[in-house]
Formats: C-alpha cells, structure tokens, sequence
C-alpha cells in the first residue's frame, strides 16, 4: 500500500505558520494529497426562533464579513509555504508530486474533523497546546478510524528514516504497526522498545520481526528498557537519545479521553514535551 491522501483539520491560533509549515513538510516529503480543512462558526449554531431577525441577520453578516477575509489571508500563507516548499496547490493529484487542497467548512470544527477524516489513508495533526487534547485533536483520534500522525507545533524537517516503536503488545499498537507498514519500508533503521510488563523475553517478539521482515522486507532491532513512573517520558528519551525520526506507539481510551498514551501509562508527557512526530491509532 502507498499513501495517496492525508487529512490535516487546522484550528487559528497561535503558530499558525509554524503548523501549517509542517503539515506541507509532510505532503512534500510523501508526495502526496492533503486536504487541509478550514472551518468557520456557522451562523446557525445560533437559535434564530429566540432572536429577531434583525439581530440574526446583522449576526450573520458580521460571521461572513469577518471570516472572508481570515480565509483570503488563510489561502495566502497555504500559498506562500507551499511556493516555498516546492508543493502544488490543486484538487487534483500530480503524479510524483505533492498537492495541498484547502476545504472550506462551516460549523462544528471537531464533529466535521471526526466525519471528513474518515475519507483519506491518515490524518495529520499538530501536537495540541501545553499537551492538552482539544475536542478536534480528540475528535480525529478517537472517532476517525484512520491512525494519526501527529508532528511538534514546529517542525522544520519531516523524515522517517529512523523509526522507533513502542510495543506493550496492545490490540491498539498493533493496529498502528500495521498501518504504518507504508513508512516503516521507507525507513532506514526500526527499533523496536518494549518493557518487562509487557513481555518478560524479548524472543516473545521475534514473530513480529520475522512477519516484518519476511513480507515486508523491514528489518528491525530491539530492546528492553525499563519504564519511568511517566512511561511516555522513558519513550521520548530512548527516542531522543537514539536520534529517531518517527515514534509508532498506540493511542488510547474514550473512558479517560487520550490520557493513556504509549507503553500503558497513564500520561500526557509525550503530548507536551514531544519534538518528534508520533504516528499512532486508536
């Protein structure tokens, strides 16, 4: 399988161009579609039978006017980082070489983020502010189907030739692993880490390798490490420390929302402090 389009639900705010810089870093260096969908509030989030119609009306043109030109200056900047980065702007796909399509949405940011993402092979998305999941960044994760790629709220290179996974054997791992066969062949070094909680030898994963190895032609090498208390925290430093790319892992829970998250622990260490893109699936 080769990825040929990707999803990317972008909110304003601060490091605005920083993200949007990413996610084009992303479709330039696959090649690849990306839909970037830019939603405004609809007027009719507001309940017209309680209110005059002048007063809707005047509410309604105001919304218009003012997120006119917020999209005109959004168009703009998408322009200008993909002028720079050498990427096209087209509905259409070119072969060999990446487009951008900005899509334009009115309404609930995150209900629309959940529905136009099951249309595409992953979404991508910045890591949320201060590691705090926003109902969008939630959304993509948890309601999608699709895995996600998450990348830092700045990031100037995107590469994955050198990937790290951390394996706890879970079905949502699992499920990440085999979505991210696609990039795992492009990478040059896999690395597999997992802890004793999880498997208490590592010839328990040589199945796993052989499978990669024999059908996907990926080779892989892998470790025991010893967890923190924050065992996100152990996975990003192992990761830091051996100069990866790329995290695979699992993402996890509606009951606690994306509180667990990598190697089981019940944590929001890597969404604060990761500078690494982590691809991952619910």
């Amino acid at each position: 399988m080769k990825y040929k389009k990707i999803f990317y639900p972008v909110a304003g705010g601060d490091e605005l161009r920083e993200r949007l810089y990413g996610a084009i870093s992303i479709v330039k260096y696959f090649k690849i579609h990306m839909e970037i969908m830019k939603s405004t509030p609809s007027v009719y989030n507001y309940n017209k039978t309680i209110m005059p119609t002048k007063i809707f009306d005047d509410i309604e043109h105001i919304i218009k006017n003012n997120f006119k030109k917020e999209n005109e200056e959004f168009k703009a900047l998408i322009e200008d980082i993909s002028n720079e980065l050498d990427v096209n702007i087209s509905s259409k796909t070119i072969k060999g070489q990446g487009t951008v399509e900005i899509l334009y949405k009115n309404g609930d940011r995150s209900l629309m983020a959940a529905q136009e993402s099951k249309f595409c092979d992953f979404v991508t998305i910045a890591a949320p502010p201060n590691g705090i999941a926003t109902a969008t960044f939630e959304a993509v994760i948890l309601d999608s189907g699709k895995p996600v790629l998450m990348f830092p709220r700045s990031m100037k290179n995107f590469s994955t030739d050198s990937i790290i996974i951390g394996w706890n054997n879970s079905k949502e791992v699992s499920r990440a692993l085999s979505m991210s066969i696609p990039i795992l062949k492009k990478a040059k070094r896999v690395h597999i880490i997992t802890s004793e909680q999880y498997t208490s030898d590592l010839s328990k994963l040589d199945r796993m390798r052989n499978y990669l190895l024999q059908f996907h032609n990926i080779k892989t090498t892998v470790e025991m490490i010893v967890p923190t208390l924050f065992s996100g925290e152990k996975l990003l430093k192992t990761a830091q420390k051996g100069n990866f790319d790329l995290i695979v892992a699992g993402a996890y829970g509606h009951n606690k929302g994306l509180k667990e998250l990598m190697l089981g622990g019940a944590t929001k260490y890597l969404l604060t402090h990761t500078d690494l893109p982590v691809f991952m699936s619910h």
